[in-house]
């Protein structure tokens, strides 16, 4: 039936969104007000069995350490120094003090000592472990449509690694380590998630509220514990990990190919509105 009016390219639009535009707003996604994403790394961004990974870098990085301490007590103590880590609330200390604190307390050793063995760990040992972590093809993708809608883009990683070995997985995982505005790393993160002082000190950083923050991660607990603090949550899906006794309930969930897609359209339909005054 003819209307008498001619349809404009953001009616066009809605009808062929308008389902699409429907799920988004039964995920209660408020993408509008969003000026910062905070991407998880480990099974967010790239693939990686950190079951795996990890007692791989302790292996490697304390046989570097042999010249100063037994292999076996210097894993003991790593261990000991990541749930001290965790479990830190001292906004004072960044969680390489603390880690440098308990190698002192444990194993007296120095920080030039532990310094001197990082690098013969980087020299000699890091390449070694890149066959454990692939990249995901849209990856790359979601970063970039996440800055060409000018949001900032973090890389809200556990930071219980140091710097040079998180850079060495974004490489691995074939994303640009200079696309993002801030990455979480033990030289200069205080806290881990699920801590919600995690999440404040990114906020802190950004200097915008928690409600302009969307947090997508791939751990119910680690990641969905942004809510916390006010911030909009994505579970992506695919290498979900759900961890007993977690009470969070992500604002929206589903694959990288879904959350780019909604992102591509909802940056569409902002262009749109913007081109067609009512």
């Amino acid at each position: 039936m003819c209307t008498g009016r001619y349809l404009t390219g953001h009616d066009i639009l809605s009808v062929m969104f308008s389902s699409f535009m429907r799920k988004i707003k039964a995920k209660q996604l408020d993408l509008e007000s969003i000026q910062a994403v905070l991407f998880d790394l480990d099974g967010t961004l790239i693939d990686v069995d950190m079951h795996r990974f990890v007692p791989s870098y302790l292996m490697r990085l304390t046989e570097q350490m042999s010249v100063e301490v037994c292999p076996a007590r210097a894993t003991r103590a790593l261990h000991h120094a990541v749930a001290a880590m965790f479990a830190n609330t001292d906004a004072d200390k960044t969680l390489e003090c603390i880690l440098l604190e308990v190698l002192q307390s444990e194993l007296a050793l120095s920080p030039g000592a532990y310094a001197a063995s990082l690098e013969r760990f980087y020299r000699n040992n890091l390449d070694s472990l890149q066959h454990l972590v692939a990249g995901h093809p849209l990856s790359p993708r979601l970063v970039e449509a996440s800055l060409e809608r000018g949001w900032q883009v973090v890389l809200a990683t556990n930071p219980i690694f140091p710097r040079a070995v998180i850079d060495a997985r974004i490489a691995w995982g074939a994303l640009d380590g200079g696309a993002f505005h801030h990455v979480t790393d033990y030289e200069t993160a205080h806290f881990c998630k699920p801590n919600p002082s995690f999440f404040a000190e990114i906020l802190d950083r950004l200097q915008i509220p928690a409600a302009a923050c969307l947090m997508i991660g791939n751990d119910t607990l680690h990641d969905l514990a942004a809510c916390q603090v006010g911030m909009q949550t994505c579970l992506l899906t695919p290498w979900s990990i759900h961890r007993p006794g977690a009470h969070f309930t992500a604002d929206w969930q589903g694959s990288h190919e879904d959350l780019l897609a909604m992102i591509a359209t909802h940056s569409c339909m902002s262009r749109q509105r913007a081109s067609y005054p009512d």
